[in-house]
């Protein structure tokens, strides 16, 4: 006649599952909560033209990655735009937002290609009849993964990760050229309050000598009154170019990311670079363009994710062993599963991959095409800009400046024209404006091209992550390409 197990064998089962949970649950990691503090962060973006140090210390890489950066920083004497850039690339909310998304796929590359934890299994059972024995067994799952996927889902995750890296450096370049623009913009607009208010001034004088010939009789007061007319209109118009300089002034401060508040002089330059067309812009798009290179990064992330799909028809093997006892014998327990890929075979997953790396292609190829007509487009404007204001410069403006001269001294010695006079000055102010647009327009055209060119050197993003903060900042994979990067 069979017997009962001991009691004391079913409270050491017991503790055994016991202590195994204990031991599985002690290895994760703890929740820990992290509120959201905006007052501290706003006091910390009221603060920031005042924190050299990290400046100093992101210059410096900057300077290891090849990038042009002024020699020092230091915004005592002023803040140039080449080190308003700096700035910017350190603290742009837009270029931060996209460093810590980055950390998203370096935590996935980093955790890639792990196995799967093992399970553990606690079965009993207590007979109630009293002939019955108390039966158990206890497994512990395995999956043996001997399709590579792992290997491939690291593969992945590291192209995903460049993408993301890819991603910010053509944020960072983008940004560049915003802030340039920006700062162009801002000093195109100081110069029109300065034109606008040097009119003003030009009418003022202009004006006292109507008034002299006024009072004499040899000016009518309606002739004298359309200057009092025109002055009166341009004192107006002066609130609304010191709106458009302050307007500009703040779009500069909100791309370098500090307050709008912050008490800072800007230097103020519009940048006028000699641009020449290269013999072979296509190749240099394809070398050099950092949006395309982002979607050519997108593109290795697809090819490797099809890879993947691929590898996941092939099984991987899932054991069971244990151990265990059924009518007071022991036992040992092995459980083996393999999938049979016949029927699915991860065909969805396969065909779905297949469309999204023929997308990436056709994504890249079209960007391509539509950068060779941006770049094509962007150079007629810096030359159509550049033709214009050189005429501007040797021969409208010196004309109206002569025949301004000749008016006013036909105007001193009683015999003035006051439309004439009135509008010489006009002219001349409106050409004046027009040579500081086509300045400005060949600025924009030549930093466009720059910026579609690209870098000379390959440029590497600022660290995103630990990883990156130890001075791995290149992730090595088996299949790298021309670029020696994923």
């Amino acid at each position: 006649m069979r017997t009962h197990a001991p009691s004391q064998m079913r409270a050491v089962l017991m503790m055994v599952a016991c202590a195994s949970l204990a031991v599985l649950t002690a290895s994760c990691q703890v929740y820990q909560r992290s509120p959201i503090d905006l007052t501290s962060h706003s006091a910390s973006v009221a603060s920031r033209l005042t924190q050299v140090e990290p400046i100093g210390d992101f210059l410096e890489r900057l300077r290891g990655s090849g990038a042009t950066v002024p020699e020092e920083y230091d915004v005592a004497d002023g803040l140039s735009f080449a080190e308003g850039e700096v700035l910017a690339l350190f603290h742009n909310p837009d270029v931060r937002l996209l460093r810590r998304q980055a950390g998203i796929a370096l935590a996935d590359f980093e955790t890639a290609g792990l196995w799967e934890d093992p399970e553990f299994g606690f079965d009993a059972a207590e007979l109630l009849s009293p002939s019955g024995p108390f039966e158990y067994g206890l497994t512990l799952g395995l999956t043996i993964p001997i399709s590579g996927r792992l290997g491939l889902s690291k593969e992945r995750a590291a192209t995903a990760y460049e993408a993301e890296r890819r991603r910010i450096v053509d944020a960072e370049w983008s940004l560049r050229f915003r802030v340039r623009q920006a700062w162009v913009d801002w000093t195109a607009a100081l110069e029109r309050d300065r034109l606008a208010r040097e009119m003003v001034t030009q009418v003022e004088r202009i004006l006292t000598i109507t008034d002299v010939l006024e009072a004499s009789g040899d000016l009518s007061r309606i002739e004298t009154r359309l200057f009092r007319v025109d002055i009166a209109n341009r004192r107006t118009a002066l609130l609304a170019t010191g709106l458009d300089v302050e307007r500009a002034r703040l779009r500069v401060l909100e791309l370098m990311g500090v307050a709008p508040d912050i008490p800072v002089d800007l230097l103020p330059a519009i940048e006028l670079p000699t641009t020449e067309m290269i013999d072979n812009p296509v190749t240099r798009l394809i070398d050099a363009n950092t949006q395309l290179a982002t979607l050519r990064a997108d593109y290795e992330t697809a090819e490797a994710t099809l890879s993947l799909e691929v590898r996941k028809q092939y099984p991987d093997i899932k054991l069971g062993p244990g151990f265990g006892s059924e009518d007071n014998d022991s036992r040992f327990l092995l459980g083996l599963s393999v999938p049979i890929p016949i029927l699915n075979a991860n065909k969805g997953g396969i065909a779905k991959a297949l469309a999204s790396r023929d997308a990436a292609r056709a994504e890249v190829e079209a960007l391509l095409e539509h950068l060779v007509h941006d770049l094509a487009h962007a150079d007629k404007a810096h030359e159509s800009a550049r033709l214009q204001r050189e005429r501007f410069e040797t021969e409208i403006i010196p004309l109206l400046q002569e025949q301004l001269d000749e008016t006013e001294d036909v105007a001193r010695l009683g015999e003035v024209n006051s439309l004439v006079l009135l509008e010489t000055l006009s002219m001349q102010t409106e050409a004046k404006a027009r040579l500081l647009d086509l300045r400005l327009a060949e600025a924009a055209a030549s930093l466009r091209v720059t910026e579609l060119l690209g870098p000379d050197s390959e440029a590497k993003p600022a660290p995103v992550g630990t990883r990156e903060a130890r001075g791995e900042d290149h992730i090595q994979t088996d299949f790298e390409g021309e670029e020696g990067r994923p």
